[in-house]
C-alpha cells in the first residue's frame, strides 16, 4: 500500500533550519547543472482568480523524482480557506513506482518559498537590519518572518496590505509588528523588504526604495503577476534570481528585461552566489533584489527531506 502522509505529520518533523539548508543545497545543484527540471506547467483561472502550477524533476543521481501540483486562489482568504493548496508525489527513478503521497495542502510549497527568502537575506541583506518590511499579510508573509528568524537578529517588522483589518490582525511570535499606511511608507522605514502578494501591477517604485535596501520578491510566480517597478532593476547592484531562465519568463525580472532596462546576463542565480561564483552585496549602500519564482529543485529537496523524516518516525502510520 502506498503511504500517504498528512500536513500535520510534516509540520511535526520539519524544522526551518533544516529546510533552509536543503533549499540552499538545491540552489547550488541547480546552478551547477546537476538537476533535471522541465518547464513549469501552468493553469490560470479568472472567476475566481487563481492558478495551478505543476513543477517536477530530479537531482542527478537521486533514487527518486518528485511531481508537485500546487494551487493558489487569493480570494479564498475571504472565505476563511487556505489561499494555497497542493500535493507532492514521490516516485522511484529506478522503477517508476509511486513511493509516497505527501498530502501537504501546500505546506511544503509555502515553507520552501520562505526558506528561499531566508537564503536570499543571508546573502544580500545589509549588515544592520533593524526592521523587516512585509508587503502582504497572508501565510507567506508570516512564514517569511518565521524563517528570517533563523538568519537575522531583527525582531521588529512593519506590514502593509490592502486590507487594514488584515494588517492589524497580522501576528508572528517574537516580533513587534507595526502597520504601515502605504508601501512607500514601509520602504522608508525598512532596509529589508519582502513582497508576498498576488499583485498584477507593481507596488514598489524607484522613488520608494532607499539606498542600502534589499528586496526579496516572491509573489510574481506567473500569470501576469508583478510587484516591482522595472526601473528598480536598473538601480540594483545585484539582481539575484532562483532561476535565470524561469525569471526571464515570468518573474518581476521579466518586465525589466522586456523593457530593455537590464540584460539576461545581469541576472545572477542564488546558487552562483552561494557557490562563490558571483559576488553578492559588497557594501551597505547598494540596492539588491532577489526575484523568486519558485524552482522545482526546491520542491524536490523539501519532499526528500520530509519523506526521510516521516519514514524515520516509527509512531507515524501513513493513511
Amino acid at each position: 500500500m502506498i503511504p500517504v502522509y498528512t500536513r500535520e505529520q510534516m509540520e511535526a518533523v520539519l524544522r526551518p533550519s533544516d529546510v533552509i539548508q536543503a533549499v540552499e543545497e538545491g540552489f547550488v545543484a541547480y546552478s551547477r547543472g546537476e538537476t533535471v527540471v522541465p518547464p513549469v506547467g501552468e493553469l490560470l483561472f479568472e472567476n475566481p482568480t487563481g492558478d495551478c502550477h505543476i513543477k517536477y524533476g530530479y537531482r542527478t543521481g537521486d533514487p527518486s523524482f518528485t511531481i508537485k501540483i500546487a494551487t493558489g486562489f487569493p480570494e479564498n482568504a475571504k472565505k476563511g480557506l487556505l489561499t494555497s493548496n497542493g500535493v507532492m508525489l514521490v516516485f522511484s527513478s529506478q522503477t517508476g513506482e509511486l513511493l509516497a503521497i505527501l498530502q501537504d495542502e501546500g505546506f511544503l510549497t509555502d515553507i520552501r518559498t520562505a526558506a528561499a527568502g531566508a537564503v536570499a537575506a543571508k546573502l544580500l541583506a545589509p549588515r544592520d537590519v533593524e526592521g523587516i518590511g512585509i508587503i502582504g499579510a497572508g501565510t507567506q508573509g508570516r512564514l517569511q518572518l518565521e524563517y528570517l528568524k533563523e538568519v537575522l537578529p531583527a525582531r521588529k517588522a512593519m506590514v502593509w496590505t490592502r486590507s487594514r483589518e488584515r494588517a492589524e490582525a497580522f501576528r508572528v511570535d517574537g516580533f513587534e509588528i507595526q502597520v504601515a499606511d502605504s508601501c512607500s511608507g514601509l520602504a522608508g522605514r525598512c532596509r529589508l523588504i519582502v513582497t508576498t502578494t498576488a499583485s498584477r501591477q507593481w507596488l514598489l517604485g524607484p522613488s520608494d526604495v532607499h539606498r542600502g535596501t534589499h528586496i526579496t520578491a516572491v509573489g510574481a510566480d506567473g500569470g501576469g503577476k508583478q510587484e516591482l517597478h522595472p526601473e528598480l532593476f536598473s538601480r540594483a547592484a545585484v539582481r539575484a534570481v532562483d532561476s535565470r531562465k524561469q525569471c526571464a519568463q515570468f518573474g518581476d525580472s521579466s518586465y525589466a528585461l522586456q523593457e530593455g532596462r537590464i540584460q539576461i546576463e545581469d541576472l545572477v542565480e542564488l546558487g552562483e552566489l552561494i557557490d562563490g561564483k558571483k559576488p553578492a552585496r559588497e557594501n551597505d549602500e547598494q540596492i539588491t533584489i532577489a526575484d523568486l519564482t519558485g524552482v522545482a529543485i526546491q520542491d524536490i529537496q523539501v519532499a526528500k527531506l520530509a519523506l526521510r523524516r516521516l519514514m524515520a518516525r516509527k509512531d507515524f502510520v501513513s493513511n
